[in-house]
């Protein structure tokens, strides 16, 4: 009954005139921006964090809820009418959405895109409602040692499970953990990395680093592969679905939602998994038309791995807000924001902050609500938004990026540190390094090194202090798995190819 309270009153929040002017304003600019190309949600938080300095925390937070989920209203926009995917979860969506679209029925894919994002992500913010608190119940037991192993699963998961290889995983961790130890050491006074700049002294702020990273590293990149040939956009007219979709798409709905959302709320769960079981659940359950209309547009290859994606994105918020433990790209921006407010997530954040917290997924519904009377009728006017030439279209956003920076402190030296980190965001994407795990290892490492150093004191320098609590064990264990997976992988698949006799291929 008490989380039922706290959400009633986190509604009495969302549901005041200016809150819902910041989740109208929110979901409208999260879908404005999502919806044009190669830029998924990830990005669209990170560019629009700067927007939000001056804004109360509560209403920035609920703005942030509306960015969210708004930017993935627009990424399915993108993958089905230029089947050009914002990010890795929505290439299914890409793969059955565009053929849809190819062959006239673009306005089917954006309404069981539309509404199976609205159900997928009301039922999966009703569990987050109910996982959340019992989540903070549990770490309320954590000591240092026990937060110092999570963050250490959370490297060891991202950057894994977000990367092509572990080795590449863990270089792109490496640059996040650098760019963390610029600054001032806490407990010595030393300057770290700052090269005798002051401006640096008190670190970098996660911020620049993450509209750098994100924002204008994604920019850089692809202005500078890009093509001067305009993109062919898809003509869509109202989105809408008749009697017979309707009855194709609901089960997929409430199957990739089931599917999503544990996933998401999973260290290195992410999206991607999910999204591509819900497409294999539904090609094998497809019977009739279906069967025959995968790989050529079914509605199912639509609908499930929407939701899945959806779903994926309220569990992401689970350990996000309980444990501050980011799990996905996203939920690293959404990290730094809440450190841009000086807020850590995590049990202490519901017992200091509550209105905030349950304010903001009060707001995820309320968003929700918004987004789908704003993606079905005026469907158009999202696809008009493609037509924006490229070349204006990321000087803009470069623009806009540094703008947003400066307005911070009002200072040259971060607008050089954003360029420089831009440049690096360029070149991890120019030679396969995931850009998630750096921003993550800077956003988590100043606290792991505070709490190794809490632990180590409490232990009087013994390094088995870390071994000593069943919860560190556990969360150790995984983050071994976490790291191993991908090569055990790897050898299984080396000795199936080695299995091959040489009498198997007669010459």
């Amino acid at each position: 009954m008490d989380s039922l309270q706290l959400l009633l009153d986190g509604f009495a929040s969302a549901l005041t005139p200016i809150n819902l002017l910041y989740a109208l304003v929110g979901v409208t600019l999260g879908t404005l921006v999502g919806v044009l190309p190669g830029i998924g949600p990830a990005m669209t938080v990170a560019l629009l964090l700067p927007v939000t300095f001056t804004v109360p925390p509560a209403s920035a937070f609920i703005m942030f809820a509306g960015i969210y989920y708004g930017g993935m209203y627009g990424g399915s926009t993108t993958s089905i009418l230029l089947n050009t995917p914002g990010e890795s979860s929505s290439m299914i969506t890409a793969l059955e959405g565009n053929k849809m679209a190819k062959r006239g029925r673009a306005a089917q894919a954006l309404a069981t895109a539309a509404i199976g994002s609205f159900v997928a992500g009301t039922l999966a913010t009703g569990l987050l409602v109910v996982a959340a608190p019992a989540v903070v119940a549990f770490a309320i037991a954590f000591g240092p040692e026990d937060y110092f192993a999570l963050a250490i699963l959370a490297f060891t998961a991202v950057s894994s499970v977000l990367s092509r290889s572990v080795v590449r995983g863990l270089a792109s961790l490496g640059f996040g953990l650098a760019i963390g130890l610029v600054g001032i050491d806490q407990q010595t006074g030393q300057a770290r990395l700052t090269m005798g700049i002051p401006q640096l002294f008190d670190g970098i702020d996660v911020v620049i680093v993450a509209v750098g990273l994100f924002a204008l590293g994604e920019a850089l990149y692809v202005a500078s592969r890009l093509r001067h040939v305009p993109p062919e956009v898809i003509p869509v007219g109202r989105a809408y679905l008749g009697r017979a979709d309707w009855a194709r798409s609901w089960k997929p709905w409430l199957r990739g939602t089931a599917l999503g959302f544990p996933f998401g709320a999973l260290p290195g769960g992410g999206a991607e998994i999910p999204t591509f079981l819900s497409y294999a659940t539904e090609k094998k359950l497809a019977r009739g038309v279906a069967r025959e209309e995968y790989g050529k547009g079914a509605i199912e290859g639509v609908a499930g791995p929407e939701a899945a994606n959806n779903a994926s994105a309220a569990g992401t918020l689970v350990p996000l807000l309980s444990l501050g433990l980011p799990t996905s790209a996203t939920a690293a921006i959404l990290l730094a924001a809440f450190q841009q407010y000086g807020l850590q997530p995590g049990p202490q954040l519901f017992d200091h902050n509550p209105a905030l917290v349950w304010g903001m997924i009060a707001s995820l519904f309320v968003g929700n609500a918004m987004l789908l009377v704003l993606n079905l009728p005026l469907a158009p006017l999202w696809a008009k938004v493609l037509h924006v030439p490229r070349p204006y279209l990321y000087a803009g956003i470069v623009m806009f990026a540094a703008l947003g920076v400066y307005a911070l402190n009002a200072s040259a030296v971060d607008l050089i540190v954003l360029f420089v980190l831009g440049l690096l965001g360029w070149a991890m994407r120019r030679f396969g390094l995931p850009v998630a795990p750096a921003v993550i290892g800077m956003i988590l490492g100043p606290m792991a090194e505070i709490q190794l150093r809490r632990a180590l004191a409490i232990g009087a320098g013994e390094v088995t202090v870390l071994i000593k609590s069943p919860i560190a064990i556990v969360l150790l264990l995984l983050s071994a798995l976490a790291l191993l997976t991908p090569l055990l992988r790897k050898l299984m698949a080396r000795r199936r190819g080695e299995r091959i006799t040489p009498g198997s291929h007669p010459e």
